[in-house]
C-alpha cells in the first residue's frame, strides 16, 4: 500500500496523459496563431519570482491561492505564479518600457495552493492577453472579442457573456466617504446580494445615496438593466455614470459583432474589486458553475515597477478548452510502421515522409507488426524490387 501511494498526486493537481496531452498542445498552438494574428505578441514569464513583486496589486484572493517558499539563496520570500498577468504586466512597465498601446499574450502553467471552487483544478495551464497603453473603451471590446474569438476557436457552445463595471460600487463608495473596512463590508454583501445586511451597513449615509447601493443588489439581468440603471442612479456622481456609459458602449458593439451571444448585466458583481477598475466580464456555459474565461480593466498595476500604464486583458484555462469544445471531427490519418533495419534506403525513406509530415515509427529489436497496431500505425514501409513503398497493414 506505501508503494501505491507513492504515485498519487495531491488533490486538484493532475497530469495529462496521451491523447489528450496532444490535443492540449494543440489547442495551445492554435490559440497563440489566433492571438498573433490580432497583433499579440508572445512572452514567457518565470515559474517563480520573489513574492512581494508577484502579489503587487492584485489583492487578497490572489495571496491565498499562491505557494511561497523561502529563497535559499537571498533568504527572501518566493511565489510559485498563480497568475500571469501581474507578470506580464511588469514586463510591460519595467522590460519593455515601450510607448503607445502594446499587446502581449501568453500560455504557461500555474499552480494554486487554494481552488477557485472544490471541484475545480489547482494546477492549470493559463493562457491570456493583455492590452496596454489604451484607457478607452475600444481596447475592452478588443479584449473582449479575442476571449470570445478564443472561445469559439475551442468550437464551445452556448457561450454567454456577464458584463459589469467596477465604477459604478466604487464611485457611490466614495461619495459615502466610507472607510476601508466599511467599503469592504458593504462589497461582500453586494457579492453575497444581501440587501438587508448592505442597508444597515449603509444605514448612515445619505437616504439617496443609500438606496442606490441596495438597488445594485436588483440591478442584474438583459439590457433592460442598463435602462433600469440610469433611472435609479441618476442622481450619482458623475463618475458613476460615465461608468454606465462605457459599459453601455463596449456591450452595443459586442452584441452588434455577436448577435447569437447573449450578454447579462450585474451592477453587483465585483469580480477582483481590489484588483480591477472598470469594465468586467466573464464567458459562462450552461452546466459549469464558474466562468470558463474572465478578465477585466486593470489600470495603473505598473506604478509599483516605475510606470503606471492603463491596462485590460483576459485569461482561461487551455485544459478546460479542451474539455469543453468541440472535437472538430478531423480525420485520423494514423502513422507508418518502418521495419527495425539499418538499411540507408529505408532511412531516407523515413526521413523523407517525415518531411511531408508523417509520422513514422521505426520498429526496435523483436517488434512486429501486432507492435505496429499499438503503435497507432495503419501503414507500413516494406521493401519492393530494392524501394521502399507504402502499403496498407492487413
Amino acid at each position: 500500500m506505501a508503494t501505491l501511494e507513492r504515485w498519487l498526486l495531491p488533490d486538484g493537481i493532475e497530469e495529462v496523459l496521451p491523447p489528450l496531452a496532444a490535443q492540449v498542445e494543440q489547442s495551445r498552438r492554435q490559440v497563440l496563431d489566433l492571438f498573433a494574428g490580432w497583433g499579440y505578441e508572445f512572452v514567457v514569464t518565470p515559474h517563480i519570482e520573489f513574492l512581494g513583486s508577484l502579489l503587487t496589486g492584485v489583492g487578497r484572493e490572489l495571496a491565498l491561492r499562491t505557494f511561497s517558499v523561502t529563497d535559499p539563496m537571498s533568504g527572501q520570500l518566493m511565489g510559485f505564479r498563480a497568475d500571469i498577468t501581474p507578470q506580464v504586466a511588469r514586463m510591460d512597465a519595467h522590460s519593455l518600457r515601450r510607448e503607445g498601446p502594446s499587446r502581449l499574450c501568453y500560455a504557461g502553467s500555474v499552480v494554486h495552493a487554494k481552488p477557485r471552487a472544490l471541484s475545480t483544478s489547482r494546477s492549470l495551464i493559463q493562457l491570456g492577453a493583455e492590452l496596454f497603453g489604451d484607457a478607452s473603451p475600444a481596447a475592452d471590446i478588443e479584449i473582449i472579442s479575442l476571449m470570445v474569438e478564443t472561445l469559439q476557436q475551442a468550437r464551445i457552445e452556448k457561450l454567454h457573456l456577464d458584463l459589469g463595471h467596477v465604477g459604478v460600487f466604487r464611485g457611490l463608495a466614495r461619495a459615502g466617504g466610507l472607510d476601508a473596512d466599511t467599503e469592504e463590508q458593504l462589497f461582500a454583501a453586494l457579492q453575497r446580494k444581501a440587501v438587508t445586511d448592505v442597508a444597515e451597513l449603509a444605514a448612515e449615509l445619505p437616504a439617496e445615496l443609500a438606496g442606490m447601493l441596495k438597488a445594485l443588489c436588483s440591478l442584474c439581468g438583459g439590457y433592460e438593466v442598463l435602462e433600469q440603471a440610469r433611472k435609479v442612479l441618476d442622481g450619482a456622481p458623475r463618475a458613476v455614470r460615465a461608468a454606465l456609459d462605457e459599459l453601455q458602449q463596449v456591450a452595443d458593439v459586442l452584441t452588434q459583432r455577436y448577435p447569437q451571444i447573449p450578454v447579462y448585466f450585474d451592477l453587483s458583481e465585483l469580480r477582483g474589486y481590489n484588483y480591477h477598475t472598470g469594465v468586467v466580464f466573464a464567458a459562462f456555459v450552461p452546466g459549469v458553475g464558474h466562468s470558463i474565461a474572465q478578465g477585466g480593466r486593470y489600470d495603473d498595476i505598473g506604478a509599483v515597477f516605475g510606470r503606471s500604464r492603463p491596462a485590460t486583458g483576459f485569461s482561461t484555462d487551455l485544459k478546460t478548452l479542451v474539455s469543453l469544445g468541440k472535437p472538430a471531427g478531423q480525420t485520423q490519418v494514423g502513422a507508418i510502421w518502418a521495419p527495425a533495419s539499418a538499411d540507408s534506403g529505408l532511412w531516407q525513406a523515413v526521413c523523407q515522409l517525415r518531411t511531408q509530415g508523417e509520422t513514422v515509427i521505426q520498429a526496435l529489436s523483436g517488434q512486429d507488426e501486432g507492435d505496429a497496431a499499438r503503435a497507432g500505425c495503419n501503414r507500413q514501409l516494406v521493401q519492393i524490387n530494392d524501394q521502399w513503398v507504402t502499403q496498407q497493414i492487413g
